[in-house]
């Protein structure tokens, strides 16, 4: 199960059964909340899986010991390399995982352990594995620059992109992010669209907030 998928009908009130045992791949906020949920809905036993350690968890600190506190396993240093069935079941294989140098989020890249594969059997499992920016809605004619992870390369303080007249903001230039900082973007881009309409330079007086 895609994790906003899960989430999305749980909270819509539709009947998700996850089994007794539950595996939820990733370590950021989605994947706790996909894990707290289903140990909401009945499941016995919730795995969470992640190919780096607690330090290097994108996941705040509180959904972290909140996950704990209500004992869940967490198999650190671990990554996916399949999945079949087995019977009733799913059988998820792994591989052991060891931390290299900093790749380019700054944090030590997982490195596989040859030979290190080992298989777990699950009644679900929910991949909370990250998101990208979904460039559909841009005109085929439209050129602007994005990452290699599909993100809009947008001026942090003016947010305009390389194309004349269009701004990006908030998940999609950031990556995921909060609420609270979406909102911001999308302020400080209405303050530019406006300047842009007017004829009036995009970045005097301002900066970057602290």
């Amino acid at each position: 199960l895609p994790a906003l998928d899960f989430l999305k009908e749980v909270n819509r009130g539709q009947k998700v059964r996850v089994g007794d045992r539950v595996a939820v791949i990733g370590g950021g906020n989605v994947a706790l909340d996909s894990a707290r949920t289903a140990l909401r809905l009945g499941a016995k036993e919730v795995t969470i899986i992640y190919r780096r350690t607690r330090d290097e968890m994108p996941a705040s600190i509180e959904e972290i010991e909140a996950a704990i506190e209500e004992k869940m396993s967490i198999l650190f240093l671990a990554a996916p390399v399949g999945i079949s069935k087995e019977g009733e079941h799913l059988r998820l294989t792994c591989q052991r995982m060891k931390l290299g140098e900093p790749d380019a989020s700054g944090r030590p890249r997982p490195v596989p352990i040859e030979g290190s594969e080992f298989a777990l059997a699950f009644d679900s499992i929910i991949a909370a594995i990250g998101q990208s920016t979904d460039l559909s809605l841009l005109p085929p004619e439209t050129r602007i620059k994005t990452s290699k992870s599909s993100l809009f390369l947008a001026d942090p303080i003016t947010l305009a992109t390389d194309e004349p007249g269009i701004f990006a903001g908030g998940d999609a230039v950031t990556g995921p992010k909060t609420a609270v900082e979406a909102i911001k973007h999308g302020h400080e881009a209405a303050i530019s669209v406006d300047r842009h309409l007017r004829g009036v330079d995009l970045r005097e007086g301002r900066g970057l907030p602290p």
